[in-house]
């Protein structure tokens, strides 16, 4: 059988099933004695470790259901904000800044990053802690890295950097929970980030990021800090489209390509105290009822690495702004 149809036969079977549907990885597979050899090679891996390890690994059909519709993908902006932007999700995150205040505010005042940065990611990742993910990590990593071909490569070298962290830390292969694309814990970093990002925030020698609030909103901020967040300056603001501009609004990027100035000249109207340099891009998204427009500047861009989506990157902003106004009210 050609090798590419054997890739996709497994999957395409278990998309059959209208249940969960689970099957054991099979380790004498060639792809997977491939991954198995790297691991060996690179990393001075027991062979017949990884092998007992990738054994008890599942490949999992809701898994392959969950990647083929993720919510960025499949909802309008408004649809998208109204998961996120609910009376229950704004006082559950102004509950949570006033229990962990003092962790809060030592971390972003070491960090620049702001509370309110810090705060929405967490409630849109996890709903402050509430939905982590209850599939195993080396299940949602294996089945993607192995039974789904669209993004074998990408997930194989996250199951690598797993492999690799689980050695590191000294944790059990198969006793982390993830999301079904293996994000972990409260941050919902991917193994890579896990190893590259993930701090010690209370000196006790452990990256915690499933049961240590402290380790989880110290390891969010640094990513921030490591991908270039600027201190005190903006990160998105509204727009409205004026007489000056003509022809369609561009599609939406991950990166900035004009400035304030470039903006202003097309026609796009929006307030700021950003120099005319400063880069910028307009950023056009479906609302309840027509198009809403927005500027997002440098810190909204590093937003959208946590997570490559611009209305991922504007949900958080929005929850922790809203979330803040929740406690300054609470508090007066």
């Amino acid at each position: 059988m050609h090798t590419l149809t054997k890739k996709w036969l497994l999957p395409m079977l278990l998309l059959l099933f209208g249940c969960e549907t689970a099957l054991a990885i099979d380790t004498d597979r060639p792809d997977v004695q491939h991954f198995i050899d790297r691991m060996v090679q690179a990393h001075a891996f027991d062979r017949a470790r990884l092998e007992t390890i990738l054994g008890e690994a599942q490949t999992k059909k809701s898994i392959l259901d969950a990647i083929s519709r993720p919510a960025e993908r499949t909802k309008e902006w408004h649809e998208y904000r109204d998961i996120f932007m609910t009376h229950e999700r704004i006082s559950a995150g102004a509950r949570f800044w006033q229990a962990h205040e003092a962790d809060l505010s030592r971390i972003s005042d070491d960090t620049g990053v702001p509370i309110e940065i810090l705060v929405g990611v967490i409630g849109i990742e996890t709903y402050f802690g509430r939905f982590t993910g209850n599939y195993r990590v080396l299940d949602a990593l294996a089945t993607l890295a192995f039974d789904y071909p669209p993004r074998a490569e990408f997930f194989s070298s996250e199951l690598e950097q797993y492999l690799l962290l689980i050695r590191e830390e000294g944790m059990e292969a198969t006793v982390a929970t993830s999301s079904y694309a293996g994000a972990m814990g409260r941050p919902q970093f991917m193994p890579s980030s896990y190893r590259a990002y993930a701090v010690d925030s209370t000196d006790d020698g452990k990256r915690d990021i499933w049961m240590n609030w402290a380790d989880v909103i110290g390891s969010i901020a640094n990513y921030f800090v490591r991908h270039g967040w600027e201190t005190g300056k903006a990160v998105v603001t509204s727009a409205t489209l004026g007489a000056q501009w003509q022809g369609d609004t561009p599609e939406n990027k991950l990166t900035p390509a004009e400035t304030v100035t470039s903006l202003s000249h097309q026609g796009v109207m929006f307030s700021t105290e950003l120099p005319g340099e400063e880069k910028g891009q307009l950023i056009t998204l479906q609302g309840d009822e027509s198009e809403e427009y927005w500027v997002g500047f440098h810190n909204f861009f590093v937003i959208t690495r946590y997570n490559r989506s611009v209305m991922y990157a504007l949900a958080v902003f929005l929850l922790g702004q809203e979330v803040a106004l929740e406690v300054q009210q609470s508090a007066s």
